[in-house]
């Protein structure tokens, strides 16, 4: 009986030291909306975590915006907000993710599945916007987040320095450049000054 019993809280013990908190669903819609912006929040789809750290739909919203939720298990904070075109490039990129594909391997399986039309990215460009703080700056039970930095990226598949009269490089704080030209994930970086 007490081998049992020990056995037993070894097995909760080591349960909980290894389980992961995951937030409220209310604190992740709460938390996952503050990268869109303010008046598209209330009716955006918001993907997070359910209590098992599967990633989910938390809610399902009414118009073009997707709002992704805190990774619980990624340090610091970082939620992000983009409109629907991407979610065919959002979600291939998952899903290459979970199968451990690399950086450079993700990259390359969606540029030739764009390029052959099998991946389809938006036609007219498409934002995503990415909201970030320290974790000291985040409390998971109260979904409270101070001290945050945004950042914005415009998604322009195949557009080059050359179409769109951007540098390479930005050549002064805040001025908008062009990373990955020519290519599927080719995007306009805007990366206003840390205050």
């Amino acid at each position: 009986m007490k081998t049992s019993l020990f056995t037993t809280f070894l097995v909760l013990i080591f349960i909980k030291g290894f389980s992961q908190d995951i937030p409220s669903k209310e604190v992740q819609i709460k938390t996952a909306v503050l990268a869109a912006p303010e008046e598209k929040r209330a009716e955006a789809t918001v993907y997070g975590y359910d209590t098992n750290g599967t990633f989910t739909v938390l809610r399902k919203g009414s118009n073009e915006m997707i709002c992704i939720a805190d990774d619980p298990n990624s340090p610091g904070f970082s939620v992000a907000s983009y409109q629907n075109d991407l979610e065919p490039f959002m979600v291939r990129g998952r899903e290459l993710k979970k199968e451990g594909k690399s950086f450079q391997e993700i990259f390359d399986t969606r540029e030739a599945e764009a390029k052959s039309g099998k991946l389809k990215m938006p036609k007219d460009g498409a934002t995503l916007y990415v909201l970030t703080a320290d974790e000291e700056n985040y409390s998971p039970a109260t979904g409270e987040v101070s001290d945050t930095y945004l950042r914005y990226v415009v998604y322009l598949p195949w557009a080059t320095s050359e179409s769109t009269g951007l540098p390479l490089k930005p050549s002064a704080p805040g001025m908008p450049w062009i990373m990955d030209p020519g290519t599927h994930r080719a995007h306009i970086m805007i990366t206003p000054p840390r205050n």
